[in-house]
């Protein structure tokens, strides 16, 4: 079985994004959202992407910029993949994918199966579908958990992963309970908000990695 791919979002230093690579990440995440604490201005985030290694995918997060702004970031910063995390319709994404010939990613708030559903509008017109939980004060990075069981058994129309209150203590039985390809933390691996913890990267690498090998 292929191992899980982990992403590790909201990385504000360079030794946060060393460890997430060292520990097995497969990708990281640099986030443009200014109300987030996990946020980094343009400049930076181009400075990070230079210091992801060529084995890691380096993911931005960008929440309902207009076409323009998003296209001026996304030549700046360079990354591997977009992620669009705001009410950015499929039409913009496509757009945005076409245009750029770039990865786009979307994330998704699930709260029943209806949303569920819904979700599944942006199935052709982006690479990945990434299932969080619904948005509060802020679209994501709030620790809040995703009914796992709407994911269990569920026959996805496309390329697809978990995100939503992850950490090391539970990333092992999501992972067990859905079979999701892809797990995505940010909160999760914080001390504090904005502030990843190098120890909590590596105990949740580890149990992303050792749950993927028992299933």
């Amino acid at each position: 079985m292929s191992r899980t791919q982990i992403k590790i979002c909201g990385l504000k230093t360079r030794e946060a994004i060393d460890a997430a690579a060292a520990a097995g990440a497969t990708h990281v995440g640099l986030n443009l959202y200014a109300p987030s604490p996990r946020s980094v201005s343009v400049e930076d985030a181009a400075n990070l992407r230079r210091a992801v290694p060529e084995s890691v995918k380096a993911v931005l997060l960008l929440v309902d910029l207009k076409t323009d702004e998003a296209t001026k970031a996304i030549a700046a910063i360079q990354p591997d993949i977009v992620q669009f995390h705001g009410s950015e319709s499929p039409e913009q994404c496509a757009a945005i994918r076409n245009a750029l010939g770039i990865p786009v990613w979307k994330a998704a708030g699930v709260k029943d199966s209806s949303s569920l559903e819904d979700a599944q509008r942006y199935v052709g017109a982006v690479d990945l579908i990434l299932y969080d939980a619904p948005p509060g004060k802020l679209p994501g990075g709030q620790g809040i958990k995703l009914d796992w069981s709407l994911l269990a058994g569920y026959r996805h129309k496309a390329p697809w992963g978990l995100a939503g209150g992850l950490n090391e203590q539970n990333v092992g039985d999501a992972i067990r309970q859905t079979g999701a390809p892809l797990v995505d933390t940010s909160s999760g691996v914080e001390s504090a908000p904005g502030v990843k913890d190098i120890d909590k990267i590596r105990a949740f690498c580890q149990a992303a990695r050792e749950a993927r090998e028992e299933s």
